[in-house]
């Protein structure tokens, strides 16, 4: 979601701001954080009572949980998905999956994974965004035993509100104070553009460690997956542990219907639409030919599971 687009968002569907901007990359500096205290003391304070904004599952040998923070729903009036499409073909998608046909409605919820000595997240959520219904991180990681003082790396997926939104609290310091900030040069390098995102800048600089798209960030367990054309350095990532993998797929792909069945429907927040749909496909087509296990941040909680293909298209399959 660009500044410009969301501006078109708000007017639909009573939405907030995001961050755009486009620039060539130029070294950044890095930091290394020291965790305040090590996962292993965040496992053994795990609650064992259920929590429904909680998913824990494993990647291997990694110990990883699907983290709720919120929600956001996007009118069906051809305004966000399927631009130029008539409403009508998205309500027939939608009525065929057995969802409501005029509303489309996104899950948002970060991810975290537990590595040695390393407490990773992935993308922050939206906060008090008002274009969503979130602000459940904090209690989310909480509830999963993990205080944000623990968390040693925060991978961002790009620079838009719903995924950079908990990098602050409400004061404006960091809500993860001890964690390196990953992102690709490019993507940090738009987001340094733009003259609305400064106090996010400011705050975020002395901790950011950017990297080039498709390098490797933590050897055998994290690499960055360049997926271009929904900002100007939009990165998935490929979690590791021995022979398992999860591809971590940001917002290559919104919604679980629309986006996976018809991955060249034009979609509002991409900023180039045109290198968007087809980065969609290439990564749909992928996961489907790789049997790949996928998280997506946006699709129903937990937001676990495959591509399968499906014709000439593909389909959602969630793991249960």
């Amino acid at each position: 979601m660009n500044r410009t687009a969301l501006s078109l968002f708000v007017a639909a569907a009573l939405a907030g701001a995001t961050l755009v901007g486009c620039a060539k990359p130029e070294p950044a500096a890095t930091a290394t954080p020291t965790p305040a205290e090590t996962p292993a003391t965040a496992t053994a304070s795990t609650p064992e009572t259920a929590n429904p904004d909680v998913h824990r599952f494993k990647i291997g040998a990694l110990d990883a949980a699907a983290l709720k923070d919120g929600d956001i729903d996007a009118a069906n009036d051809g305004k966000t998905f399927a631009l130029g499409h008539p409403p009508a073909d998205v309500a027939a998608l939608l009525s065929a999956a057995g969802l409501p046909t005029d509303v489309l409605h996104l899950s948002i919820q970060p991810l975290l994974v537990r590595s040695g000595s390393r407490v990773l997240l992935f993308d922050t959520g939206a906060a008090d965004a008002s274009f969503a219904r979130a602000g459940r991180l904090p209690a989310s990681l909480r509830a999963d035993g993990v205080e944000p003082s623990q968390v040693t790396d925060i991978f961002l997926s790009h620079q838009h509100q719903d995924h950079t939104g908990g990098l602050l609290t409400a004061d404006g310091k960091l809500a993860f104070p001890n964690a390196a900030i990953h992102l690709s040069a490019p993507e940090w390098e738009s987001l340094k553009a733009d003259k609305g995102a400064a106090a996010l800048v400011a705050a975020m600089t002395p901790k950011v460690a950017p990297f080039q798209p498709g390098a490797i960030l933590i050897p055998g367990v994290v690499t960055a997956v360049a997926v271009d054309g929904h900002t100007p350095g939009h990165s998935a990532y490929e979690i590791a542990s021995g022979d398992q993998r999860l591809l971590y797929i940001g917002d290559t792909a919104h919604h679980h219907v629309i986006s996976v069945q018809r991955p060249e429907w034009t979609i509002q927040y991409d900023t180039n639409a045109p290198l968007a749909q087809t980065s969609r496909r290439a990564l749909l087509q992928r996961a489907a030919d790789g049997d790949l296990r996928v998280y997506s941040v946006h699709f129903p909680f937990p937001g676990l599971g495959h591509v399968k293909a499906q014709g000439e298209s593909f389909v959602w399959v969630p793991e249960h």
